[in-house]
């Protein structure tokens, strides 16, 4: 994924883990640190590329405290299969159940 681009939007952002998140905010970081020096020495060919990286690291920073604060909500992990229930078990619900409309009556 390019950062500064579009594709850095906060519906995609929503599908990181945060992990992730800190991974994209230290490379955006790096790479506006490198912007910095090109244009420090005159060798920088994009001036709009510096302030598309910025906004990148503001939105990423958003999104991690918005996470924090329980505002935005983090991915969801891969959901566990559900457990069957086994036999013995079904057939004891059943006679709690046909207890249960024993004494009922």
């Amino acid at each position: 994924m390019a950062i500064g681009t579009k594709e850095l939007a906060p519906a995609e952002l929503d599908t990181f883990e945060d992990q992730r998140l800190v991974e994209e905010l230290r490379k955006a970081k790096e790479e506006l640190f490198n912007l910095r020096f090109q244009s420090a020495t005159g060798q920088l060919e994009s001036h709009g590329r510096i302030r598309a990286v910025k906004r990148d690291i503001a939105r990423l920073y958003t999104v991690i405290r918005e996470r924090e604060l329980g505002i935005r909500a983090t991915p969801a992990a891969a959901p566990a299969p559900a457990k069957k229930a086994s036999k013995s078990k079904a057939k004891k619900s059943e006679d709690a159940s046909a207890d249960a409309e024993g004494k009922a009556e």
